[in-house]
């Protein structure tokens, strides 16, 4: 039932998070040289913060209807069966798959580095990760989540001048102070449960890539030409240097990325305030519709109705078809915004506790259409009859007043 629940709020969520998603992904694209990086950066805290808006709580109202649904209930009436359960599980089979993949790809990346602690490295940068070395990485990495680690290529001596290691050096300890890799592992965390949503991983990606340019910035700011120019050609070395994959660490990216990053130093400092300011205006506004949108709509008029869109059929408790014993039961419950049933209680039931438990039971899985505000004390009887000739048993006087 929570699968369930879940799996159909997360379906529910697709075309929000897709909007958002490619309003990202094209920013990250096209609009590095007017707002700068670090400006669409942090626009990727907007996909949290209007889902949580998206989501508040409604203010439910009551569903004003004095009429009572009825549903009749026979031992040998064909069940309905709930639809999306099997979907729900393969969902959580492939997500679960995919989350021990990206543990076990990690755990063996990092084995595969055969680290060895450098004790002996003199560099200026103030850093806690300890430093290692390894030959089988071409450039400096920081691997590990929780407990960062300093890689060094074992020829970086040769490979590297003291100048151009230094900046690579700063680059790498900037995802340190900033913990970039635990970043990435919660990132990644919400991407894989997405998996079936393209989109995610392309912004994935994007997040990915702007994480690089932040740290191209701040490695720069304050820096000469000269400085420029040693930094760009160490990036151009270190294109092919760690793998991207599902694994968190810092990576210096394939050929577009490594060109991506070289624009974005050459047009470093350029960026539009006024872009920055419109596009930070259109974001309140965005998020200012989405809470008003949660707001409760005018009250449903006499003529509404409201029905599932998936009703499962109660089981016929077997001891009572054997008996012969036929009942009602009057239920009370809730609809949520996102059409679940919720609050479930039994208002009245004849025989006492024959059916209740059967009905409850049933009526958790029932699915109505999605509102914009949900109802609440919503009434149904259902019947259970030994056969459809059994007269129905009105449990609730109804007492309509007019004026």
């Amino acid at each position: 039932m929570v699968t369930q629940t879940g799996f159909n709020w997360l379906i529910e969520q697709q075309l929000l998070l897709s909007i958002l998603f490619c309003g990202f992904i094209l920013l990250e694209r096209f609009g590095l040289k007017t707002l700068g990086a670090r400006f669409v950066y942090k626009l990727a805290w907007l996909l949290p913060t209007a889902l949580v808006i998206a989501n508040l709580p409604n203010a439910i109202k009551p569903l004003q209807n004095s009429n009572i649904s009825h549903y009749l209930i026979t031992p040998n009436q064909p069940f309905t069966h709930e639809m999306g359960i099997s979907w729900a599980l393969m969902y959580v089979i492939i997500t679960a798959g995919l989350l021990i993949a990206s543990f076990i790809t990690h755990t063996r990346f990092v084995k595969s580095l055969q680290l060895t602690k450098l004790t002996h490295f003199n560099h200026t940068l103030t850093t806690s990760a300890k430093t290692y070395i390894s030959q089988h990485v071409a450039t400096p990495m920081v691997v590990g989540i929780l407990n960062n680690k300093l890689v060094l290529p074992s020829n970086y001596n040769t490979q590297f001048d003291k100048a151009t290691l230094a900046l690579i050096l700063e680059h790498e300890n900037v995802h340190i102070k900033r913990k970039d890799n635990l970043t990435n592992a919660l990132i990644l965390l919400p991407t894989i449960l997405l998996w079936f949503n393209p989109l995610a991983w392309m912004a994935y990606a994007s997040c990915r890539r702007l994480q690089e340019l932040t740290c191209d910035e701040r490695v720069l700011a304050n820096k000469t030409t000269h400085q420029h120019i040693l930094y760009s050609k160490a990036l151009v070395n270190c294109a092919a240097a760690t793998p991207a994959g599902l694994m968190a660490y810092s990576h210096y990216g394939d050929k577009k990325t490594m060109l991506q990053r070289l624009t974005n130093i050459k047009h470093s400092g350029s960026n539009s305030r006024f872009a920055k300011g419109g596009l930070l205006l259109i974001a309140a506004s965005m998020l200012s519709g989405l809470a008003i949108a949660k707001q409760p709509q005018a009250e449903i008029t006499k003529e509404d109705h409201i029905s599932p869109t998936i009703r499962i059929e109660p089981v016929y408790p077997a001891q009572a078809a054997k008996q012969g014993i036929s009942g009602s039961v009057v239920l009370k419950y809730d609809i949520t915004a996102n059409g679940r049933t919720e609050n479930i209680s039994v208002i009245q039931s004849k025989p006492s506790d024959v059916f209740d438990k059967s009905a409850k039971e049933a009526l958790a899985k029932w699915e109505y259409k999605i509102s914009e505000a949900g109802f609440n004390d919503v009434l149904v009887q259902l019947d259970f009859a030994i056969n459809s000739e059994v007269a129905n048993t009105d449990l609730i006087e109804r007492i309509k007043v007019s004026h």
